[in-house]
């Protein structure tokens, strides 16, 4: 509050000291008035423009835009606790922001047949703009995509020797079983725990420093991305013995594809469950008595998604206009659902393709290069009319 006066006094001196016309005069009493009102008028509509606009939270994901420069007083929206782990973490805080261009991409894979299509702007530290205000379904699984992401990127680079803080699951050390028989703990079992440990201080820092319904759904969501990676860790072995004969195994737990979790989420994503918060503040009832509650592992939200059809600065949304579409199909990336029943335009564009390939001795495939014509459709804007009802 203590800025937003500053910026109402600075604008009322402002006015009062512009004056009449007569630039060095002293203005007569009505005058004087005349721009205290004026003044006063402003700074009332400005505080209720204040007031009632939803204020877009700047977030650690914009580390990943910063690359190698990664100076913590230069990330906006960070928390003291997140500023001191990023001083304290340097090398932790190059990992994350290269997993944060891993999970966006891995977001924007998950929805490119769809009309809300994980978007990011550019030079923006929101990354994803007004879209996430919302506490939708699209916000459920970016803030479990984003915390998964954040927990496969330490734990890989603490397999890889990059972090100082960490390296092999020391849990992971003497002899075992399982369904196959005895085996030996060995070579580096990439250390998940240590990756959800910091992913959960870190990222949940913010959350942490409110109490209020969104909040607690985004904790709730961070969880079920950061126990997704888990999930899938497998477990590899290596046999010694006379011709592989596997008398001794030597295994060890490694990190799966981070698209076996994007691809979890996304079904989880699918099933998410529409909640409200519950009596006491604590937790979540289920909004619709007629489905199940959800349980830890499902994700969470408290609003319907907007159409994403038409651009809408308030809520965020770019619309589907210039999007390209699948003419014959029936699903999400066909025409008729990505255009919203406006149809589309057709351009036809010739492409090189590889043709008459051939097997040469030994050991190449010799192809050449054909053109072709493709027919590429692209979604029509809206009429002006109907654009304008929407921003």
């Amino acid at each position: 509050m203590l800025g937003l006066s500053r910026i109402l006094g600075l604008r009322a001196a402002r006015i009062h000291r512009a004056g009449s016309p007569g630039a060095g005069l002293s203005p007569g009493p009505s005058s004087c008035q005349n721009q205290v009102a004026s003044s006063r008028m402003y700074c009332a509509c400005l505080l209720l423009l204040l007031l009632v606009t939803p204020r877009v939270d700047s977030s650690w994901w914009y580390i990943g835009a910063l690359g190698a420069r990664v100076i913590c007083d230069n990330i906006p929206g960070l928390v003291n606790k997140q500023r001191q782990l990023c001083q304290h973490h340097p090398d932790i805080m190059q990992a994350i922001g290269e997993g944060t261009k891993e999970w966006i991409r891995e977001c924007q894979h998950q929805f490119r047949h769809h009309r809300w299509n994980c978007s990011t702007l550019d030079r923006d530290h929101t990354v994803f703009g007004r879209v996430l205000l919302r506490s939708s379904r699209e916000a459920a699984f970016v803030y479990a995509i984003s915390s998964a992401g954040v927990v496969y990127a330490l734990t890989r680079a603490c397999s890889q020797g990059e972090l100082k803080m960490c390296n092999c699951d020391p849990q992971k050390r003497g002899r075992a079983n399982d369904e196959k028989g005895e085996f030996d703990w060995g070579g580096c079992s990439d250390n998940v725990n240590y990756g959800i440990k910091f992913a959960k201080a870190f990222i949940d820092a913010k959350e942490r420093t409110v109490r209020d319904a969104r909040a607690l759904m985004n904790l709730h969501n961070n969880r079920c991305g950061r126990t997704a990676v888990k999930r899938f860790m497998n477990m590899e072995c290596k046999c010694h013995g006379v011709s592989g004969s596997c008398t001794l195994r030597t295994c060890w737990m490694a990190l799966s594809d981070f698209r076996k979790t994007g691809d979890y989420l996304r079904r989880k994503y699918n099933g998410a469950v529409e909640v409200t918060m519950n009596q006491d503040g604590t937790g979540f009832a289920v909004a619709n008595k007629a489905f199940r509650k959800a349980t830890k592992n499902d994700l969470v939200y408290f609003e319907n998604s907007p159409d994403y059809c038409l651009q809408d600065k308030a809520a965020g949304s770019l619309g589907t206009a210039g999007r390209v579409c699948n003419k014959t199909s029936r699903g999400t990336d066909g025409c008729e659902v990505m255009c919203c029943g406006r149809g589309y335009d057709t351009t036809r564009v010739m492409q090189i393709t590889k043709c008459e390939c051939k097997f040469k001795w030994c050991c190449a495939v010799e192809c050449k290069d054909c053109e072709e014509a493709v027919d590429i459709h692209t979604c029509k804007a809206p009429k002006r009319a109907e654009w304008l009802d929407k921003t």
